[in-house]
């Protein structure tokens, strides 16, 4: 399965839990995670999508990073399984 397939049944996860999940396509910010999930009353998590074998790139990792010291959750997948991500 590439990418985008595991992006897909991943948002639906989230979104049968009631979270809201937005796609991160472009922005002006190098590097962010493809998936930014909300809900009402949690803390926002950026999840990164890699197909098994995928590997974090160095800005990935910078943002992974950055996003983390400031208090939210970052996650990545390789494939379906979801990990906390850990400077």
């Amino acid at each position: 399965m590439k990418e985008a397939g595991y992006q897909k049944s991943i948002s639906n996860k989230y979104e049968k839990e009631g979270y809201t999940v937005i796609k991160l396509i472009r922005t002006n910010i190098t590097g962010i995670s493809d998936l930014l999930i909300l809900k009402a009353g949690e803390i926002p998590i950026f999840l990164e999508c890699k197909t098994p074998v995928g590997k974090l790139s160095e800005v990935q990792k910078y943002r992974l990073d950055q996003f983390s010291k400031k208090g939210f959750v970052c996650k990545v997948s390789w494939g379906h399984e979801i990990k906390d991500y850990k400077m």
